[in-house]
C-alpha cells in the first residue's frame, strides 16, 4: 500500500436492500462524497436472488471454474450455466450504476468478494460436500478466486480511473474453518480444522492480487478482511497482509486487547462496526463510538491516533435494513466518524 494512500473516516460492509442498482449506488456515494467524509464502494443487493448472494455474486467472478444452484446450496460445475451467466450480469449492471455516479471521482473506492475459506466453505463438490473437505479443490479455487479478482479490479479502475481500489475479503466463516467447526453434508460431522499456516498462505497468496496493478490507474494495494462473526483472527489476518481488519465491535472482548494493541501499533486499521445493521433507533452519533474511546483508554493509546487508526462502519451488512434506515445508517457513520475526529477523549 503506497504512503499517499487516504482511508476515509467511515464506509459500509458491502450489501444494501432491494434490488434498484443506481438507487443503491447513488445511496452509497451520496453518503461518502469525498474522502474527507467516508468511503464508497461497490453494493450488494442480495435481494435479487441466487446470483446477487455473496457467495453466487463471487462465485461468477471465478476464472475456468463455474457454479450452479442446488436445492442444498452453490455447486461447482463443468461450465457456466445460467446462474453464472445470472450472477455476472447483475454484477456488471452493479458497476454499471457505481460507473454512473462516480464520474470525476478521486479517492478511495471499495469493493467486496468472498475470501477463499468461507468460499471453500460454502460452495459444493460434485458428491455434495464442501470443498473444503479437498485440500487440491480448496487450492484450485483459491487460484480461480485470485485471477478473477484480478480482472475485476482492473475493471473497476478503468471504470473509476481517479479512484484508489481497496479490496475487502468478507471471510464470515474464518473462525469455523480453523476450528473444524464446518459440517459435512450429513450435518452429522464437521470437517477437519484447517492448520492454520495454510489458511495464512491462502488468504496472503488471494491479497497479493491486488498489489499487483497499481500504477497509474490509482490502485495502491490497499486491503481488507471482514468478518461479523466473534474472535475475529487479528494477529493471522496481519500477518496474512491485511492492511484493516473489518469487525462487529460489539462481539470483541477484553480477550481480544493485546491483539487489537499491537495491529493498531503496527499501523493495521480497524473498521469498527459500531451501527447496527438493522432497523433500530440510532443513538447520537457520539454514544455510537463511545465504546472505540473506552477501548483506546483501556489499552493505553494515544488519543489522538483515533482517527488516522479508525474507520466507522456498520456491525455488518445493510441487506435485511429498510431503504430509508440503510441510507440515516451510512450518513450515522460519516458524523460519528467526524465526532471521533473532533473529540477522540
Amino acid at each position: 500500500m503506497s504512503d499517499a494512500f487516504t482511508w476515509g473516516p467511515a464506509t459500509g460492509i458491502g450489501s444494501m436492500p432491494g434490488g434498484d442498482a443506481r438507487e443503491a449506488a447513488k445511496t452509497v456515494t451520496g453518503s461518502f462524497e469525498g474522502p474527507e467524509q467516508g468511503m464508497p464502494y461497490l453494493a450488494e443487493l442480495p435481494a435479487r436472488g441466487p446470483g446477487a448472494d455473496m457467495i453466487g455474486r463471487t462465485a461468477g467472478l471465478l476464472v475456468d471454474l463455474y457454479a450452479r444452484v442446488e436445492p442444498s446450496g452453490w455447486r461447482i460445475g463443468d461450465r457456466p450455466g445460467r446462474d453464472t451467466r445470472r450472477a455476472r450480469a447483475w454484477l456488471g449492471e452493479d458497476l454499471d450504476a457505481l460507473e454512473e455516479f462516480t464520474q470525476g471521482y478521486q479517492g478511495p473506492l471499495k469493493v467486496q468478494a468472498v475470501g477463499p475459506w468461507t468460499l471453500a466453505a460454502a460452495l459444493e463438490l460434485r458428491n455434495g460436500q464442501a470443498a473444503l473437505s479437498d485440500p487440491g479443490a480448496c487450492r484450485d479455487l483459491a487460484g480461480s478466486l485470485a485471477e478473477g479478482l484480478r480482472e475485476h479490479l482492473a475493471d473497476v479502475r478503468r471504470r473509476v480511473p481517479g479512484a484508489q481500489v481497496v479490496l475487502q475479503l468478507d471471510e464470515p466463516s474464518l473462525i469455523a474453518v480453523l476450528r473444524g467447526q464446518i459440517k459435512t453434508a450429513s450435518e452429522y460431522r464437521t470437517h477437519r480444522a484447517v492448520d492454520r499456516q495454510l489458511v495464512e498462505s491462502t488468504l496472503r497468496d488471494v491479497l497479493a492480487v491486488h498489489g499487483e496493478g497499481g500504477g497509474d490507474g490509482g490502485g495502491d494495494g490497499a486491503t481488507v478482511v471482514h468478518s461479523c462473526a466473534p474472535d475475529v483472527p487479528f494477529a493471522l489476518l496481519r500477518r496474512a497482509g491485511a492492511d484493516a481488519v473489518s469487525f462487529d465491535f460489539a462481539l470483541l472482548t477484553e480477550r481480544d486487547d493485546e491483539t487489537i494493541g499491537e495491529a493498531v501499533e503496527g499501523g493495521t486499521r480497524l473498521f469498527a462496526g459500531v451501527v447496527p445493521g438493522v432497523d433500530g433507533r440510532l443513538s447520537d452519533p457520539a454514544g455510537s463510538v463511545m465504546g472505540v474511546r473506552t477501548l483506546w483508554r483501556r489499552l493505553g493509546l494515544n488519543p489522538g491516533t483515533l482517527a488516522e487508526s479508525v474507520v466507522v462502519t456498520p456491525s455488518c451488512g445493510l441487506a435485511g435494513a429498510s431503504p430509508a434506515y440503510a441510507r440515516a445508517a451510512l450518513a450515522h457513520c460519516a458524523r460519528a466518524a467526524r465526532s471521533l475526529a473532533d473529540n477522540p477523549e
